[in-house]
C-alpha cells in the first residue's frame, strides 16, 4: 500500500511561483513506479499535468504545463515535486499526486492506483 501526502499549496499573485511536494509512505521500492499530478475544479474533470518514471526521471507534461511546470522526484526522500512557474488564474485548482505500480507515464487518471487528498492552489490576477 502506498500514501501520497501534497504539501506546498497556498495563494499567490499572477506571475508567481509555487512548488508542491508530495511525500511517499509505505513503499520504499517505487523503480518501477510512475508518479503523477493532476488537477480538478469544482465541476470539471480531474486533468493531467504532468508525470515522472521514478527510475529513468524521464517526464511527460500536459501543453498547458509544457515550459511553465517542472515535475522531479528525490528518492533520498521518497518525495515528489511539481514546480509551477509563471503561475496564472486559469491554474487555481486542487492539484492532486498519484501513482501508477507502472514506469509508462500514462496520462489517464484511470491508469493511476493511488492517489493523495490534493492541495489547494489559487491565483489571484
Amino acid at each position: 500500500q502506498v500514501q501520497l501526502v501534497e504539501s506546498g499549496g497556498g495563494l499567490v499573485q499572477a506571475g508567481g511561483s509555487l512548488r508542491l511536494s508530495c511525500a511517499v509512505s509505505g513503499r520504499t521500492f517505487m523503480s518501477y513506479y510512475t508518479m503523477g499530478w493532476f488537477r480538478q475544479a469544482p465541476g470539471k474533470e480531474r486533468e493531467f499535468v504532468a508525470a515522472i518514471s521514478w527510475s529513468s526521471g524521464q517526464t511527460s507534461y500536459a501543453d498547458s504545463a509544457k515550459g511553465r511546470f517542472t515535475i522531479s522526484r528525490d528518492g533520498a526522500k521518497n518525495t515528489v515535486y511539481l514546480q509551477m512557474n509563471s503561475l496564472q488564474a486559469e491554474d487555481t485548482d486542487v492539484y492532486s499526486c498519484a501513482a501508477d505500480r507502472r514506469p509508462v507515464r500514462s496520462k489517464a487518471i484511470f491508469d493511476y492506483d493511488y492517489w493523495g487528498q490534493g492541495t489547494q492552489v489559487t491565483v489571484s490576477r
